[in-house]
């Protein structure tokens, strides 16, 4: 596939969506019995001031790691 057919694509489906002639794509839905994992849990802790709990010299950027197993 070269650049010029992948822009084409692109065009075709472009002037699809925006025609109204693709419908959207359907909810992602889970199994009713999909279990759920603790690594999926995450933990409410008081706010540190700014400063990373993981690595104190660090500025906090909010990324979770803290707040969960790590995983």
């Amino acid at each position: 596939m070269d650049e010029e057919m992948l822009r084409s694509m692109i065009r075709e489906s472009l002037t699809r969506r925006l025609a109204g002639l693709t419908e959207s794509p359907a909810p992602l839905t889970l199994p009713v019995n999909f279990p759920r994992h603790s690594s999926h849990d995450r933990y409410a802790l008081p706010d540190s001031g700014g400063s990373c709990l993981i690595e104190p010299a660090v500025t906090c950027n909010h990324c979770g790691y803290c707040q969960s197993h790590g995983h």
